[in-house]
């Protein structure tokens, strides 16, 4: 339904050319280009639906309104140059809310102080109208369904940067008029009670804060009694256990849905009574993983406050509804739409009788359907050049680490016959929680021939408090058994003959590009080359960044594990593998400082390394553009193919 001619055009010679010789890899240029078509919502009444769409493969997002009766008419085209859409929601049936940014400096301004700022913008689709509100950094924190034209937004005072965590934080709170650009403030948060969230109606229901002298994270409910906030929960900071609060009961509001260890190793839902203040019983808890979190009702206009069921990672995103008639949605939708894999009801108009589908899965990198007035009609796709065959499977596995710890992963497997070529590649963080539905580079590697295992490593969330902790707890274990944990991975894939034993590389970002540095000086080695992006070079200069930030179940996490971990820096002069560093110019996580001084000390000590420079990209996926991402694949791919190894890989 969307033109893609444009982008068509772009690629018309590579095209055919691909298409001329079958079954070899897509050109790099396909994989670089940016989401053609994301974020796709239909508008309150049903008459309308709007997408982000890049139509070019250097171009800015826009955002394109189509008539819903009419899918194939011209759209009305909203572009906020020199600002970047970056996001987009209705707000009523004519407003359309957006979230943009703009590069105010060529140069970062320090840890995590990028070179992009943010400010919230709307436009009314009848009157074409575009307006921009003041507040920079603004977040919205509601779209207020029963004030047509009004939404609840936040920002921090004063600035971002705290020694208390992001999430209890003080904000003040604003009601926004869209159509006349007014405020109101409706309630300014402080240290010991910052953070707000508001029910369907707008109104304030749960807060959170600190008890700075006790060391506590603090809970307030606003239910039982309307006019003033009840306390219902204390953390304490030193705890590494989950108390994340994300919903509650309908029937009783009393009863709020808690995401909680609760003394257990693996985090479950829990029902929690705000009036006694205690756990009452469990809703859904498993013994091999957490539990990720809630799904919300599709229809945010009537049901805003709806929870319909849990999610949780394994072999995908695995979903357990509470009611018959959405699970029937749901195995429904999987017999209906192409490829299906993890395809929901993403959001729909008020009446629901219209409706947008979204599927992500191996073989399809993000799909969008209309529903509407019974006809399915496919919208459009994040990348549209890559086709379903083309694309590689993607398994769950477990191994035992040599320790005899179980490690789960996730193997992508090119088309053809093993023994493969293989990348490990290990996600950033490392504390953090991955799930691989559609994996973008794991799938260019494996269109490129490359078996790619992605391992869920000790420190890897989502599998229960010990598996996290485990990496820090009695020592940090960066370079020892967290690096273990991987080469044993690509050595279970060897003994199954899936991996070919002389044709072995890791490739990793922010902390996998770490893990990438340690991989090339260690002396058992197993692999031929090693490609290090956004890497973590000096792990205690990266800590003092934000040592004085910290407190409490962070602060013995950060320091335990940077404090014992190897630092690649130390080590470079161990080198004994090829060694291509990547890096963006203006990274606000991890600065291009680190890439300076590992490359000063391989110089130093002879060692055989390329050094690839991204000239304006940030930390973040969000921030590479097609220039740099076309950089990054060309340099990846024919490093692996021309210098990984003496025949390369």
């Amino acid at each position: 339904m969307i033109n893609l001619k444009s982008i068509f055009l772009c690629f018309s010679f590579l095209f055919f050319t691909y298409q001329a010789y079958g079954n070899t890899p897509y050109p790099l240029e396909y994989w670089a280009l940016r989401d053609v078509v994301k974020n796709v919502e239909v508008s309150p009444d049903g008459k309308h639906f709007a997408l982000i769409k890049i139509p070019t493969k250097d171009g800015n997002p826009i955002i394109e309104v189509y008539e819903t009766n009419d899918t194939d008419s011209e759209p009305y085209r909203i572009n906020s140059d020199p600002m970047e859409i970056m996001s987009f929601n209705w707000a009523s049936n004519d407003v359309i809310l957006m979230g943009l940014r703009q590069k105010v400096r060529d140069k970062i301004d320090g840890f995590n102080e990028g070179v992009y700022e943010t400010l919230l913008a709307s436009v009314d689709i009848k009157k074409k109208k575009l307006k921009k509100y003041d507040d920079l950094g603004a977040e919205i924190e509601h779209l207020l369904p029963n004030k047509k034209n009004k939404i609840i937004y936040s920002y921090y005072p004063g600035g971002e940067n705290s020694k208390i965590k992001e999430a209890f934080r003080p904000k003040a709170y604003y009601e926004l008029d869209l159509k006349r650009g007014s405020k109101k403030l409706i309630l300014r948060g402080k240290l010991e009670l910052g953070s707000i969230e508001f029910n369907g109606k707008g109104d304030p229901w749960l807060a959170r804060g600190f008890d700075e002298g006790k060391g506590e994270f603090i809970w307030y409910e606003r239910v039982t009694d309307k006019k003033n906030w009840r306390e219902i929960y204390r953390l304490s900071e030193d705890s590494f256990e989950q108390f994340r609060i994300e919903g509650f009961d309908e029937n009783n509001p009393n009863i709020i849905f808690v995401l909680a260890n609760n003394g257990k190793d693996k985090a479950g839902l829990w029902e929690f009574d705000i009036r006694k203040k205690k756990f009452i019983e469990p809703i859904y808890l498993r013994n091999d993983v957490d539990v990720a979190g809630v799904i919300y009702h599709s229809n945010r206009w009537n049901n805003p406050d709806t929870v319909i069921g849990v999610y949780y990672f394994k072999d995908g995103i695995q979903v357990e509804y509470f009611d018959t008639e959405s699970a029937a949605i749901s195995k429904q939708l999987q017999g209906i739409i192409p490829n299906a894999d993890y395809a929901r009801i993403s959001n729909s108009n008020s009446s629901g009788n219209s409706m947008i589908i979204r599927n992500d899965g191996a073989h399809d990198p993000g799909s969008y359907f209309l529903l509407h007035k019974g006809k399915l009609t496919k919208l459009g796709s994040r990348q549209p050049l890559l086709k379903a065959d083309q694309l590689a499977d993607v398994r769950y596995i477990e191994y035992t680490a040599r320790d005899g710890k179980k490690i789960p992963a996730y193997l992508t497997v090119p088309n053809g016959e093993p023994p493969y070529p293989a990348v490990v590649m290990p996600h950033g963080g490392p504390f953090v929680s991955e799930v691989v539905l559609y994996d973008e580079w794991a799938q260019l590697l494996a269109n490129n021939g490359y078996l790619v295992l992605q391992p869920q490593y000790r420190g890897s969330m989502g599998y229960g408090l010990d598996h996290y902790m485990s990496a820090f707890k009695n020592g940090g274990q960066g370079g020892y058994k967290m690096q273990d944990d991987k080469d044993d991975g690509m050595l279970h894939l060897v003994e199954l003959g899936l991996a070919d034993p002389e044709r072995l590389a890791m490739f990793g970002w922010s902390y996998g590009g770490y893990a990438a540095l340690v991989a090339a000086s260690r002396k058992e080695q197993i692999y031929q080359c090693a490609i290090a992006g956004a890497a973590v070079s000096d792990p205690l200069m990266q800590v003092n960044y934000y040592r004085y930030r910290m407190r409490g179940a962070q602060k013995e996490e950060q320091l335990k594990m940077w404090g014992d971990s190897i630092s690649p820096l130390e080590y470079a002069k161990d080198v004994n593998i090829p060694l291509l560093l990547i890096h963006g110019s203006v990274d606000q996580r991890v600065p291009p400082i680190h890439a300076k001084k590992y490359r000063k000390a391989l110089e130093k000590y002879g060692k055989d390394f390329k050094y690839v420079e991204l000239d304006g990209a940030d930390h973040f996926s969000d921030t590479l553009f097609f220039e740099h991402q076309n950089k990054l694949f060309e340099s990846m791919i024919t490093y692996l193919k021309d210098e990984c190894g003496p025949e390369g890989l």
